[in-house]
This record gives structure tokens, C-alpha cells and sequence, in this order.
């Protein structure tokens, strides 16, 4: 399964291993769910988990960001995006998840902002926006056998 993750859902995941969040990221660390990557995403992921205040709240240092994010292109499949999808949202930012999501046929965008991606003037009937719970119930539902 290939989805597109939000900044925000690699902040949680850093931010505590308990929630939503950290599980998805452990199911990509155990390779059983991809990211879909681009540049200009690895690049935002970059900026903000390296932010004083991120790393701050974290109890992580620049060094131990730079081995995560280096995972995260290892395992990620990139794709490059040309932003010829203009949802025009209101954030910049999220139209780019929209171009990744869109370009690598992702099956799910993952966010904490779900409301962000609710205006969109351009709509994508194969988009599927939810938010990291609902992510993580699905994916039990299909993926663990009780």
C-alpha cells in the first residue's frame, strides 16, 4: 500500500510513540506500508523536524533527524511532481501533497489538517484524505486478523 504523508504525521510520530501516527510509522519501518516521496516534500519534512522547537520537543538532536530522514529516503518511492494539479488550497504546502498523492496514484493522503483539504476547487475522485486514526483502523481492519 503507497500513501502520502503529511509533515504533521511524521512530527506526531516523533513527538510520541503512543497514537496514530508512530504506528504508521512503524508499519513503514517494518516495510508493510510506502511512502510516496517527492523533493520538494523531503525537503519540507526537512525543515520542520529540524526546526529548534521541533527538535526541542522531540528530545532529538539535528544528527538523530538527519539518520531518520535518511531512512525516509531509503524506503520512500519517489516521484517527481511538475504542479500541474492546482487544487488551490489555502496552504501552498498542502496543494504539493495533493500533486504527490495525485502523481504517484497513492492509495491514501495521510493528515492531521483534513479540514485543510476540504475547499479544494480542483477534486480528485481516486483521493482519499483521512486522518491518521482513521488511516490506522483501516489498515487493521485489513491487515490484522484478530
Amino acid at each position: 500500500m503507497l500513501v502520502t504523508l503529511d509533515t504533521n504525521v511524521l512530527y506526531q510520530a516523533l513527538h510520541s510513540t503512543k497514537g496514530a501516527s508512530f504506528y504508521i510509522l512503524q508499519k513503514v519501518r517494518e516495510r508493510q506500508i510506502q511512502i510516496a516521496l517527492s523533493v520538494s516534500l523531503f525537503n519540507e519534512y526537512e525543515d520542520v523536524l529540524k526546526r529548534n522547537d521541533s527538535l526541542k520537543s522531540f528530545g532529538l538532536e539535528i544528527a538523530d533527524i538527519d539518520k531518520f530522514l535518511r531512512f525516509i529516503a531509503y524506503v520512500g518511492k519517489t516521484f517527481e511532481t511538475y504542479y500541474l494539479f492546482r487544487p488551490n488550497l489555502k496552504d501552498e504546502k498542502d496543494n504539493m501533497l495533493v500533486e504527490l498523492a495525485v502523481t504517484s496514484q497513492s492509495d491514501f493522503l495521510v493528515t492531521s489538517n483534513i479540514k485543510n483539504f476540504r475547499n479544494a476547487e480542483l477534486k480528485f475522485d481516486q483521493l482519499n484524505v483521512v486522518a491518521p486514526g482513521e488511516f490506522a483502523k483501516f489498515w487493521r481492519s485489513k491487515n490484522v486478523k484478530n
